[in-house]
């Protein structure tokens, strides 16, 4: 009998009869101990949280690869979220259910079907956007309870964020093994993944068969570990949620750049060495890392160890993870105003704008995004800043992979309008930059809006189209409309998830191919 088999068999053994002192409490163990958590209302769901799958990354081991967790004796009770990562208050929409932010944050959550020797459920694990500043799986609206209801096991973590997961020095690189640095919170994510390998088939889940989801963030990560070196052999299908690592814009930094700026932040504070900036608390780290307001300061980079070259020279050359990949974005991800910024919204305006973007190539511009009156020009405009912000490195990231992926691909288009709520007063009427999250998660219900039956309809059609995917490699199912893969023989349809999610003939892909060209002409 081999390991795997006996520490399952194991887990089960103390699920059975090893609640003890917890009561109802449901007991499993993983390789440093054994964890306690609880049943969904109906019993249907085990859930356990707040599972530590590294080391606290605090004094010393800040700004160090994660590292193990020390062996706990007796039970440890898994029924609260971890911390959340050290942030600020960045993003409106963003509600928490942890104790509050810490650097002893590296915990994650799981959500299962069931817990059986016999059990092997796919896995999906979670990623959460917040453009590497911010987030936490005590999210609601990210809440795995509803999916594992569909038969699979949901696995969500915490990463390290900020100046916490992101900074990069020249004396953290040379201290480092593999001479890198800066990517602390993908590297937390990998070690997520290995705890998965390590454990999963404890709390009924297959660890050859894993799935790793995210939305903006999340899936920019998403892309980076199908690249990485890392994470091969712990992932087999992958889904991303508007994000990828391509693009002059989206693509990550060379190391030496990241290493010159944030040093540069490192003296500014008076700070000498590492070695000072390790006693700096954790507040006030964070504080003067927010002082400058630049959400964009530390961010992943291309570090040779993690990321070796960048995420497009790694597809460019087939080298990334050949696995299924399901990947879109939701329709209205950027606004013809934040195109237009300052300037007035006019047909007058428009060719000027289109001109200062795309320079002698503007008529070609114009022919594929018309601006003759002023709702082309507002449609146009939309789908040029929608293409700027997530949408282009989304569509380079899923070419690149049908082209060199050698797996399934299949592509969507978010069209839903959700009800106007709270939170987004200023995007009545549109498919918003994240509003996808509640419909993929069955989570709508925590969001004390108007809902209409279309909207619940919609969400279970896209918790079966995701939970299909992680089972099968192909989302299709029965009762749901077919969606068919992403090639050419088809015409590159897309599904549209809206009322009634249809396939689709691609037809914006002579403007995206453009958009592809100028950008690469501009690098």
């Amino acid at each position: 009998m081999n390991m795997l088999a006996i520490r399952v068999i194991a887990a089960v053994v103390v699920v059975l009869f090893g609640v003890g002192s917890l009561g109802a409490q449901v007991q499993v163990r993983t390789e440093a101990g054994v964890v306690a958590g609880t049943n969904s209302a109906d019993g249907k769901v085990v859930i356990l949280k707040g599972i530590p799958f590294a080391a606290p990354p605090v004094g010393e081991l800040r700004w160090k690869e994660p590292q193990p967790v020390e062996q706990w004796k007796g039970v440890r009770e898994a029924t609260k979220f971890g911390a959340r990562c050290m942030q600020a208050r960045i993003y409106e929409d963003m509600v928490f259910r942890d104790s509050g932010p810490s650097e002893d944050c590296l915990y994650l959550n799981v959500w299962t079907p069931g817990i059986s020797a016999k059990t092997k459920c796919p896995v999906m694990v979670w990623i959460y956007g917040g453009g590497f500043q911010a987030g936490s799986t005590s999210e609601p609206r990210q809440d795995g309870e509803h999916l594992a209801h569909k038969g699979v096991v949901i696995v969500s973590m915490n990463y390290r964020l900020g100046i916490f997961g992101f900074f990069s020095h020249p004396e953290l690189t040379a201290e480092s093994a593999h001479h890198a640095s800066g990517n602390y919170g993908l590297l937390d994510q990998v070690a997520a993944l290995k705890w998965v390998r390590e454990n999963i088939g404890a709390f009924g889940g297959d660890p050859n068969n894993v799935t790793i989801f995210g939305e903006s963030a999340g899936s920019f990560a998403v892309s980076a570990l199908m690249a990485s070196p890392l994470s091969k052999g712990l992932i087999h299908a992958a889904i991303g949620e508007s994000g990828a690592f391509f693009g002059k814009k989206q693509s990550a930094k060379p190391l030496a750049e990241s290493e010159r700026r944030d040093a540069v932040f490192a003296e500014s504070l008076g700070m000498k060495s590492v070695g000072q900036l390790r006693r700096v608390s954790a507040e006030k780290l964070l504080e003067a890392a927010r002082s400058g307001n630049d959400n964009e300061r530390f961010r992943p980079n291309i570090d040779g160890y993690f990321m070796p070259p960048s995420a497009s020279a790694i597809y460019g050359k087939g080298e990334q993870a050949h696995i299924p990949l399901l990947a879109g974005w939701n329709r209205d991800e950027g606004s013809y105003q934040h195109f237009f910024g300052a300037q007035p919204v006019s047909k007058e305006n428009y060719p000027a704008k289109i001109r200062q973007l795309f320079g002698e190539a503007a008529t070609e511009a114009l022919k594929l995004f018309p601006g003759g009156s002023d709702e082309e020009v507002k449609s146009s405009a939309a789908l040029l800043d929608t293409a700027d912000f997530i949408a282009l490195g989304t569509w380079k990231w899923v070419e690149m992979h049908l082209r060199t992926g050698e797996a399934p691909v299949y592509r969507y288009e978010f069209d839903q309008v959700p009800p106007a709520s709270e939170g987004h007063e200023g995007e009545a009427g549109l498919a918003y930059h994240s509003a996808e999250i509640e419909y993929v998660f069955g989570t709508l219900d925590w969001k004390k809006i108007s809902w209409r039956p279309e909207d619940y309809k919609l969400s279970e059609q896209m918790g079966a189209y995701w939970t299909n995917f992680a089972k099968n490699g192909n989302p299709n199912g029965v009762g749901l409309g077919v969606w068919s893969m992403y090639i050419r023989k088809s015409g590159y349809e897309v599904m549209h998830l809206g009322a009634a999610p249809r396939a689709m003939v691609d037809k914006q892909r002579e403007q995206f191919v453009f958009l592809d060209k100028a950008a690469a002409e501009a690098n």
